[in-house]
């Protein structure tokens, strides 16, 4: 038996759907563990897109089970729509493919409400970039102890008690602060009562769950969105989303005792992208971040928007090992630097004269940054058709290896397309280490 943690360790958009994909071949249980609906996993299979937002990647193999942990918070009818969406491509999930933790919290409609009517207000140099689904607000109840847990939806008369609550007040901050309309009780008691007949026969207590599959000798894998730059704690905060995305929280957000975590898997592509406001050293202005983003099809799978682009960050990447105590990396969208006459890394940070080794927790600082950067010779060869390491252009080879020395781990994976089959496995991290 071997537990996994995947995590992003830049600011999203790595590739997780895809490597969690892979890794699913492995594994018995996969769960995702924290954020919403404002993260999106793309996968490529046989051709044929998926987007995934709430539902694990893990769920287009047959015989696996997925699991949503407490630490997700759900919007029900995005939910239910990947679902439906499933079914129509002739994949029915059913309650033995995939369980909701009782203790996840809902996104209710007037969370996605308040949201967009905050960040509206905001001055343009002060938009956070929220993807307005509802996120922070949503988790902001949840602290406050005034939130909805999808376990609610069993008891009726509690459910409509708490929704009146909330309601009450984000329809006086709508109408007096942001002079919107105000939302309707019976519209959205109606809605959710329908949610609750759907989605109730797949609720149940995941940690429960994870402990008995533990204990059967079952493979886990943990899904994580999002990246660790993005971490409320550990990132480059206020421009950040609403939870914890760094391995750790695989324990909180599934209710998984860390003891029993084996390896951690950190995505990293082989360039650096950000969605939304917040700083970001390596971005490129030029025709080369135009390249990379035309190439490299930057669009964030969850808002549509154009992704900025710019060089490995070393010093991110860095960051992300000793935060997630990575074991591993997987290196995503190599093929997307073919061409590239050279690339470079930032391999530390310089601040109005001060060198840094680490992002700066000032955000003025950090957005401040003049990145130091070690520059190598890239490779002209389209690789998508490699599929064994040593038939990589020596260019590629030297890349991988500088970033291995840099971080000081090793690659587990190496990306070199957006399909199932253009990956190069080459250690697997269910495979536990001889001491």
């Amino acid at each position: 038996m071997s537990s996994v943690v995947v995590v992003g360790t830049q600011w999203g958009d790595e590739g997780k759907g895809k490597i969690v994909d892979l890794l699913t071949r492995y594994a018995d249980c996969i769960v995702r563990f924290q954020g919403g609906n404002n993260a999106g996993h793309t996968l490529v299979v046989q051709g044929q897109q998926y987007i995934f937002h709430i539902i694990p990647s893990g769920i287009l193999y047959e015989g696996k089970t997925c699991m949503i942990g407490n630490g997700v918070i759900i919007d029900p009818s995005v939910l239910l729509k990947e679902l439906d969406a499933l079914q129509e491509k002739g994949l029915a999930i059913t309650p033995s493919r995939l369980m909701i933790s009782e203790k996840a919290h809902l996104i209710m409609p007037y969370h996605t409400c308040i949201d967009k009517a905050r960040e509206a207000s905001l001055d343009h140099g002060k938009k956070i970039g929220t993807t307005g689904r509802g996120i922070g607000p949503c988790y902001m109840d949840k602290v406050g102890r005034i939130g909805i847990k999808v376990g609610d939806l069993r008891e009726n008369g509690m459910f409509r008690d708490k929704l009146q609550a909330g309601l009450d007040e984000v329809n006086f901050l709508l109408t007096k602060k942001y002079n919107c309309q105000p939302l309707s009780f019976a519209a959205i008691a109606g809605d959710f009562e329908k949610f609750a007949e759907r989605l109730l026969p797949y609720v149940d207590n995941v940690s429960v769950a994870l402990d008995e599959a533990r204990k059967r000798g079952q493979n886990i894998l943990f899904e994580g969105a999002q990246g660790t730059q993005l971490d409320i704690d550990h990132g480059t905060y206020p421009f950040v989303t609403s939870s914890n995305t760094i391995a750790g929280n695989a324990c909180t957000g599934a209710g998984f005792g860390p003891a029993h975590i084996d390896a951690v898997v950190g995505i990293l592509k082989a360039y650096t992208t950000r969605v939304g406001e917040g700083p970001f050293p390596t971005e490129l202005f030029d025709t080369v971040g135009e390249e990379l983003q035309k190439k490299g099809g930057e669009f964030g799978a969850t808002t549509g928007r154009k992704r900025r682009c710019g060089w490995l960050d070393g010093v991110v990447a860095a960051d992300a090992v000793r935060l997630n105590g990575l074991t591993g990396f997987a290196l995503t969208k190599l093929d997307v630097l073919s061409g590239q006459p050279q690339l470079k890394i930032a391999t530390g940070y310089d601040v109005q004269g001060k060198r840094f080794s680490t992002m700066p927790c000032s955000i003025n600082q950090a957005a401040a940054i003049k990145p130091v950067y070690e520059t190598m010779p890239g490779w002209q060869a389209d690789i998508s058709g490699v599929r064994d390491i040593g038939d990589l252009p020596v260019q590629a080879r030297d890349y991988i290896k500088r970033i291995e020395d840099m971080t000081g781990v090793g690659a587990d994976i190496v990306s070199v397309g957006p399909d199932r089959e253009e990956t190069l496995l080459l250690r697997n991290p269910f495979e536990k280490k001889e001491m």
